[in-house]
């Protein structure tokens, strides 16, 4: 209960081989297993955003910071990109969802009722329509025409190179 002259030095030691590598967060076995399971991006819509530490930040050859250091910055990295998303999800995933399901029902609902009924009404209604078309202009249209290109079909031009 006296003066403590022992010097107490704290260490952590991380195996090489327990540290992902692969840019996700180091999972036990059980949520591994969980994981696997459950494919929430089976068309990889977002296979862009796997991003790692390494793609990120990455140190060249010739000038590495310590290796502790090295290994903190990495665990760091990958929790707090873990964390953080949990966070943001918490927060925002349900009204997002509700806002996201709000518009996709209400384009579902316009092209429902009312784009699909309008093309349909457009196609029924074209034919009857190029018939009125083709009879005005055969009825106007084409006399005049003929008219002008019988006019003109007696003019002769001729160039002379004097």
């Amino acid at each position: 209960m006296g003066l403590e002259t022992e010097k107490v030095d704290t260490r952590i030691f991380m195996d090489d081989d327990n540290f992902p590598r692969s840019g996700s967060p180091a999972l036990s076995e059980a949520e591994k297993g969980a994981e696997d399971e459950r494919n929430r991006d089976p068309h990889g819509m977002n296979a862009h955003l796997q991003l790692g530490f390494e793609d990120v930040i990455a140190e060249p050859q010739l000038t590495h910071s310590f290796d502790k250091v090295w290994i903190c910055s990495h665990a760091l990295f990958e929790l707090s990109k873990y964390v953080i998303y949990k966070l943001l999800t918490l927060v925002l995933a349900i009204p997002l969802a509700l806002v996201v399901g709000v518009v996709f029902a209400a384009l579902s609902c316009l092209h429902i009722w009312v784009v699909v009924p309008f093309v349909k009404t457009c196609l029924m209604v074209l034919p009857s329509m190029q018939t009125v078309w083709k009879s005005l202009t055969d009825v106007f249209m084409v006399p005049f025409f003929q008219s002008i290109g019988r006019c003109f079909a007696m003019v002769n031009i001729c160039l002379d190179q004097e």
